[in-house]
């Protein structure tokens, strides 16, 4: 079962960056067996049976080319294919579209086989192969066939031939005296030369038989195996991935009809990746179209301006970049964000906030955060000049960080993302340097008390009502060292540098479904 607010779908968590298949944030996949049936058990044993009757202790040179094109065929059959034949398949595969919980919530239903039992695997590419071996052996034993009547019509018409000459023969023999006696000779020669091919012609007779009955044997093998293949699941994986995509689709558009959520819960994380230094940022733009999956990579918290992208989070996880950005001035601190198109970041030792444009490659805009802190005067607990925090969630973008002002307690505000002119500000009663890191779900900003094991979501302070609450939203810092903890609109997730980990955690949210009279 899957929620509106949690198509994420983020397993438990995993240490090995192989955790995170191809498939990226879109895994909906539910495993269930899926085994050969019980009931084809009696059905291979009996066409082993029917090949022992057709080959054992049968003669001939056809014949004998026949079983050695079918005998490695069925043994690998009878033993490769089919190691056992008392399995049974449990359960197949369906999708049940999106709907709507008791809570208004959207949800939906996927169950599905394991990738490695689709027809793309080992036992489906078997299976096909057998397939085609019968196809190609029917086809043969057809041409044999053909060509076998072919010369059984021209050995009818010898048979007729050589009644002919016998019974000419004898008549000649009988009245031998008028012929002569060389013709005779000549005669009897032809007729001792055409003598062997009568049995020629009963052996022809059982041998088309034989095969008649081979062909039909082959029709109800090339059935049973197709039963096979439609109880190992006659879809295709990249038709099943096509249907969960659909539905991803259709959630999508019942999550278009929500409002902006309350964070409830906390889960994952999912690691994707290990790799980096112990400090460091990675992202992707929420506001990029769900076919842009590119990933933005930047190492260290200091001292260092190159930006690595990657094509694809499966890219991400194989090592293989697509581009490199050499910014024009250093970065301080692991608190970046991309926002349609453009990194934002804090320039090294300065409060000056710069807007960089990947398209251009050049630096659109830069502006300073009057009396914000910098350089490790305003930090979270971890330090790594976390000073200012730059974030986006689904009202925009916005900039966390403290003042002498507001007595080092945190500030929020929503900035211009064209000109970054400050657009609205609230101050906050939270110590900058008490948080372990922040980030912002629908206007509101969530607070963890540390970055370290045992951290937990201890502070909100809403935007929109200019209140806040204290919280109790545990989540597990797997690797002991938080040092980016920032929040994805488009993939309800929060994605976070844990200790040269980069996980990804899925978020549950709290919604109420807009109406028609509402819109």
């Amino acid at each position: 079962m899957l929620n509106g607010d949690e198509w994420l779908d983020v397993p438990p968590s995993s240490s090995s960056s192989s955790s995170f298949s191809s498939s990226g944030r879109h895994g909906f996949y539910q495993r269930v067996v899926d085994e050969v049936p019980r009931s084809q058990g009696p059905k291979l044993a009996r066409f082993f049976f029917i090949y022992l009757i057709l080959f054992v202790g049968r003669g001939g040179g056809r014949m004998w080319s026949l079983s050695v094109v079918l005998n490695p065929l069925l043994f690998l059959l009878l033993f490769g294919y089919c190691p056992s034949v008392t399995i049974r398949p449990k359960e197949g595969w369906q999708v049940y579209s999106s709907a709507q919980d008791a809570d208004g919530r959207c949800i939906c239903t996927v169950v599905a086989p394991e990738q490695n039992l689709c027809s793309r695997d080992a036992k489906g590419r078997q299976l096909r192969q057998l397939l085609e071996k019968v196809q190609n052996m029917s086809q043969s034993i057809e041409v044999l066939n053909l060509r076998t009547q072919r010369d059984f019509q021209y050995i009818m018409r010898m048979e007729s031939q050589i009644k002919g000459l016998r019974s000419k023969f004898r008549q000649i023999e009988s009245d031998r005296k008028t012929l002569v006696n060389k013709n005779f000779q000549e005669l009897k020669g032809k007729m001792e030369t055409l003598q062997p091919l009568i049995p020629v012609l009963e052996q022809y007779r059982t041998d088309a038989k034989l095969i008649s009955q081979f062909k039909e044997e082959i029709r109800n093998l090339s059935g049973v195996l197709m039963g096979i293949q439609e109880e190992m699941g006659a879809y295709d994986y990249e038709e099943l991935q096509q249907r969960v995509l659909n539905l991803e689709n259709r959630l999508r558009s019942c999550m278009s009809k929500l409002t902006c959520g309350k964070l409830m819960k906390i889960t994952g994380p999912l690691t994707v990746k290990t790799s980096g230094t112990r400090f460091g940022a990675w992202m992707t733009d929420p506001q990029a179209s769900p076919k842009n999956n590119r990933v933005w990579y930047m190492d260290s918290y200091t001292n260092n301006k190159i930006v690595k992208e990657y094509k694809s989070i499966a890219d991400f996880v194989a090592g293989v970049e697509s581009r490199t950005y050499n910014l024009p001035f250093k970065w301080a601190g692991t608190n970046h964000v991309v926002y349609n198109g453009s990194l934002y970041y804090n320039k090294m030792q300065s409060n000056i906030i710069v807007r960089y444009s990947f398209e251009t490659g050049r630096v659109v805009t830069q502006r300073a955060l009057e009396s914000a802190g910098f350089h490790n005067v305003y930090p979270y607990t971890w330090g790594g000049f976390s000073d200012i925090d730059l974030m986006a969630d689904e009202l925009g973008l916005w900039a966390v960080y403290a003042t002498n002002q507001n007595a080092g307690n945190i500030v929020i505000s929503q900035l211009n993302p064209s000109t970054l002119q400050i657009i609205n500000t609230w101050n906050t009663e939270y110590s900058k340097r008490n948080a372990g890191e922040s980030f912002m779900i629908c206007g509101t900003l969530y607070i963890t008390n540390s970055h370290l094991t045992g951290a937990k979501v201890y502070y909100a302070y809403s935007t929109k009502t200019s209140t806040y609450e204290y919280t109790d939203i545990p989540f597990h810092n797997q690797y002991f060292h938080m040092s980016m903890l920032d929040y994805n609109a488009r993939d309800r997730a929060l994605y976070g540098w844990n200790n040269g980990h980069q996980v990804l955690f899925n978020v549950t949210l709290f919604h109420i479904i807009k109406t028609e009279d509402d819109s």
